[in-house]
């Protein structure tokens, strides 16, 4: 299931895709530091450093920027962890721990994901929703065909998906967000031994 779509209206120069980058990253910055009801389209595109009728070439709305923001950041998360399981040599569990390091060093750097997917519940409820979704059925997808190969000794359902996702949620949340110095590589071990007692 894909993000509901009020899309950005897609650039047709390298120097448009800047811009609506520009507007894309200085939102984040705002909707982070205030919420969405406190920040305003004027404070986007001066934070942007960008005109304010460069903003409607782009997005019809504070609301449409906030979709496409929440669309986006789940896409850059998932870019994010994508490239670090290609490297990956070892097996399906040993993978899971992989992603959640990513996961855990990209949340330090983007603190501003957690208020911003919080308040999509109910700014954005069906881009939350397939935030959420989407992030899930990868888990479990990369669980199924684990199963596949024979690394896993159960049946893997989304209950095992969701079950961590929501632990590397709360993780990102506790270690990320709320502590800047943990190393994060060894929370993600001891994550990743409780998969390798579940599900290995």
């Amino acid at each position: 299931m894909e993000a509901a779509a009020v899309s950005p209206r897609e650039p047709r120069t390298e120097r448009g895709r800047r811009t609506q980058r520009a507007i894309l990253d200085a939102a984040a910055a705002e909707f982070g530091d205030k919420g969405f009801h406190e920040s305003s389209i004027v404070s986007i595109t001066q934070r942007a450093g960008v005109a304010l009728g460069s903003f409607y070439t782009y997005f019809e709305s504070k609301e449409a920027l906030f979709k496409a923001l929440v669309a986006d950041m789940s896409g850059r998360v998932r870019d994010h962890v994508a490239p670090v399981l290609r490297e990956h040599r070892g097996g399906a569990i040993a993978a899971e721990g992989v992603a959640l390091e990513a996961f855990l060093r990209f949340a330090r750097e983007h603190k501003e994901i957690y208020r911003i997917i919080d308040e999509a519940e109910f700014v954005a409820p069906e881009d939350w929703r397939a935030h959420y979704l989407n992030t899930a059925a990868r888990i479990l997808e990369r669980l199924q065909a684990a199963r596949a190969k024979g690394e896993l000794g159960v049946e893997p359902t989304e209950v095992h998906a969701w079950a961590i996702m929501g632990m590397n949620v709360f993780l990102g949340l506790r270690f990320g967000v709320m502590d800047g110095a943990a190393d994060l590589g060894a929370v993600a071990s001891q994550a990743n031994a409780l998969l390798q007692g579940g599900l290995g």
